[in-house]
């Protein structure tokens, strides 16, 4: 999951990655091939999954210059998905033009421009056929991601490089039913995709130098970030946010401090946007769960990453967060 900049409970996703757009837009003025370079290697790029991580990482893809192809299970989710990034786009551009950064003929033309190198299919082993690079975004499952790249891996060229979003599954385990170990490698990004400059680059234990050179100048040729690490638990934001978090519920359970006061002490002293029970109410606690719950199977001794009574009763109660109304807060109030 991605650590917020912000707390963002009274804006919808849409209008997340709108801001996203106007952020992206000043950094990197232009939105097209005007702004950045696109690296020789890669001119076609696959996108598996169009939920709001692939969605994003579909739209910087495009507004840099590429070709992409998004990748989901039904047309109807890729007519909604395709909708919103025409719809976040357009008000980016709309706003730079209210600004007075653009002029409105410039927008519109920038904004065809994206959209013309989009397109849409529900067939991922057609969509990886003249792919040069595979970003899979599917949901954190790690058996859906190994049948997914084990079919990818007989469709796509032997020179196309493979890689997963997966913000907590090892890319080792997720690489093992493909051929091409040294072609395969992490791209972690962040949510929104388009507001949030990080870029983890994750290298396996048998991804080759130049895979791993290849996913890094890519990376910036979209605007990141990136940053190297190797194919550690979390990898590097999620390895210290998540132990940090299962801390303060320790807390809470030793009777150190109220949950309030927690987050308050991480607001106010630490500088953060919110305590680590919001956050966790945020991303939601069955996804905290699975995360911790996965590092605990691998590493049973290592005391980071041991689970809490308190998230296991609230993921039995059904309450896991936001997104059902209650977790450590009440929402339904």
């Amino acid at each position: 999951f991605s650590p917020p900049q912000r707390e963002t409970p009274h804006h919808s996703n849409h209008e997340m990655l709108a801001r996203g757009v106007a952020i992206t837009r000043k950094a990197l003025p232009g939105l097209s091939r005007a702004w950045m370079s696109t690296i020789p290697s890669i001119k076609n790029v696959t996108v598996i999954g169009g939920g709001l991580m692939g969605n994003g990482i579909v739209q910087v893809t495009a507004a840099a210059g590429y070709n992409v192809t998004m990748v989901d299970i039904s047309d109807e989710l890729l007519a909604k998905s395709t909708a919103g990034i025409q719809k976040t786009v357009k008000k980016g551009f709309a706003k730079a033009v209210e600004k007075g950064k653009m002029e409105a003929g410039a927008a519109e033309s920038e904004e065809a421009a994206i959209m013309s190198r989009l397109t849409q299919t529900t067939s991922a082993t057609d969509a990886v056929k003249s792919a040069d690079l595979v970003i899979e975004a599917v949901p954190e499952n790690l058996g859906l991601k190994q049948k997914l790249f084990a079919d990818l891996d007989a469709a796509a060229p032997a020179s196309t490089i493979f890689t997963s979003n997966t913000s907590s599954l090892p890319i080792s385990d997720i690489a093992s039913t493909s051929s091409r170990g040294d072609r395969f490698g992490g791209l972690h990004f962040f949510n929104p995709v388009p507001a949030m400059k990080l870029l983890e680059v994750v290298k396996g234990p048998n991804t080759s130098a130049e895979t791993f050179d290849t996913l890094l100048a890519w990376g910036k040729s979209i605007g990141k970030h990136t940053v190297s690490c190797k194919d550690t638990p979390g990898f590097i934001v999620n390895r210290l946010l998540v132990p940090d978090m299962f801390e303060a519920f320790r807390m809470l359970e030793r009777g150190d401090a109220s949950m309030e006061d927690i987050d308050a002490a991480m607001m106010y002293g630490a500088g953060r946007p919110m305590g680590p029970f919001k956050l966790a109410d945020m991303v939601g606690l069955d996804t905290c769960k699975s995360i911790v719950d996965g590092w605990h199977k691998r590493f049973p001794d290592n005391p980071l990453f041991k689970p809490t009574e308190t998230l296991d009763r609230l993921n039995k109660e059904g309450k896991l967060g936001m997104k059902t109304g209650e977790g450590f807060y009440n929402y339904k109030k």
